[in-house]
């Protein structure tokens, strides 16, 4: 079941809590089915010309934890991503809602996407719209409700400038192969949000370089983040969504644990350290200064799916 609308709300996207607050309970539409889809369209905003979403919902009665995000490469249409079953199986186990994402610039395009720089208006239409289909599917919370950001290329990009603008609201994040950034030097709260950030060995080497500068220069202040460079691997999504949905799960239950509905800050002391080029990793010790090189992650569980993808060999050896 898909219900589509598209919403014209006037020249600028109106910011999602004051939508709510426009629209007030009457608005509110008994929940669907499980596994139905809303689909949602902003209007076209100053860096961005398209900006359509796509949400789906798992089986099960309740309040969802988190909503997961999806967003493709460049000015790719993610939303069909909803439909991917290994997606909607973690979706599931971990009672989320799935949101794919179809952002695309203004013409002309390039390789520097505008709908990046999040803080100009695409960040404002992607909270206004999942405001919008939680309270078109009957569940309201996802207006507020933590947010987990997966994306390729492009996508990867969006997660860590949304993560940079709007740290609050991330629980996690994905960066992946990405080759444009708007931002540098995050602040605190930004780096205390555990992120994976990927690299493809047989990649560009523009990218794998800022990508790994960003990692190294946000490390060195203390970030919770972990580098991952794959092997052989040119600019595909290689092995992130799995690495992804193991990470998120761990981090969901350590900043979100069952019956919790804010965002809990987590502390370096509890993780453990990874070094990228071995795929090695040991218990955080109390107090420790961070390396540049080395990555952090949430529990042994994650860090034991971190190594096998960094000790992964190339493809077809």
């Amino acid at each position: 079941m898909r219900w589509r609308s598209s919403r014209l709300l006037g020249l600028a996207v109106i910011p999602a809590a004051v939508l709510l607050a426009l629209a007030g309970p009457a608005l509110a539409q008994p929940a669907a089915p499980a596994g139905a889809q809303w689909d949602e369209s902003m209007p076209a905003g100053a860096n961005y010309q398209t900006a359509e979403f796509r949400l789906w919902l798992p089986p099960g009665e309740g309040p969802v934890r988190a909503v997961l995000v999806l967003t493709p490469g460049s000015n790719g249409d993610g939303r069909g991503a909803v439909d991917d079953p290994a997606w909607q199986a973690f979706a599931g186990r971990e009672h989320l809602a799935l949101v794919g994402v179809h952002l695309a610039d203004k013409p002309p395009r390039g390789f520097i996407e505008q709908y990046i720089d999040v803080k100009r208006g695409s960040g404002d239409a992607l909270l206004t719209a999942i405001a919008h289909l939680g309270q078109r599917a009957g569940h309201p919370e996802l207006a507020a409700a933590p947010l987990l950001l997966w994306g390729m290329s492009a996508g990867g990009e969006f997660n860590y400038e949304f993560m940079a603008w709007k740290p609050e609201r991330v629980a996690a994040f994905v960066v992946n192969k990405g080759g444009v950034y708007y931002s540098g030097i995050l602040g605190d709260e930004a780096r205390r949000t555990p992120g994976l950030l990927f690299t493809g060995e047989a990649d560009m080497p523009s990218r794998t370089g800022i990508v790994s500068g960003l990692f190294m220069m946000n490390r060195r202040a203390g970030a919770l983040w972990a580098y991952v460079q794959e092997k052989g691997l040119a600019h595909v999504e290689g092995h992130s969504p799995e690495l992804a949905r193991a990470f998120f799960s761990a981090v969901l239950a350590q900043r979100l644990p069952p019956g919790s509905t804010a965002l809990r800050a987590l502390s370096p002391d509890s993780g453990f350290i990874g070094d990228p080029k071995t795929g090695e990793f040991r218990p955080a010790k109390p107090g420790e200064l961070p390396d540049q090189t080395s990555a952090w992650l949430p529990t042994v569980e994650a860090a034991r799916a971190w190594a096998e993808v960094v000790k992964a060999p190339p493809p077809g050896k």
